[in-house]
């Protein structure tokens, strides 16, 4: 167990500088890196901070996509408003 109490084994070591590139290489490869985040954030034997940062970044993804579907909706909107008859140009 932990002697100080800081949440981790006295056997943990941290990420490596390399391990941090080579983590950003393949999460940066299209639908690759996507299904990578997955691994490494529900896998077992992935690193702790790697698994964490793997959720947050799914976490993340995940409230952008839905900010994203809101603002075209938002859009899609605003602009069909504008095509369906709302704004007369030709009257005068």
């Amino acid at each position: 167990m932990d002697p100080l109490n800081t949440g981790f084994s006295s056997n943990y070591k941290p990420m490596t500088i390399g391990d941090w590139l080579i983590t950003f290489l393949i999460q940066a490869i299209p639908l690759v890196g996507f299904i990578m985040l997955f691994v490494w954030a529900f896998g077992d034997g992935t690193h702790p901070s790697k698994k964490s940062w793997a959720q947050a970044s799914l976490i993340f993804a995940l409230i952008m996509l839905v900010l994203v579907i809101i603002f075209f909706a938002a859009m899609w909107t605003f602009i069909s408003s504008m095509f369906s008859g709302g704004y007369n140009i030709h009257s005068v």
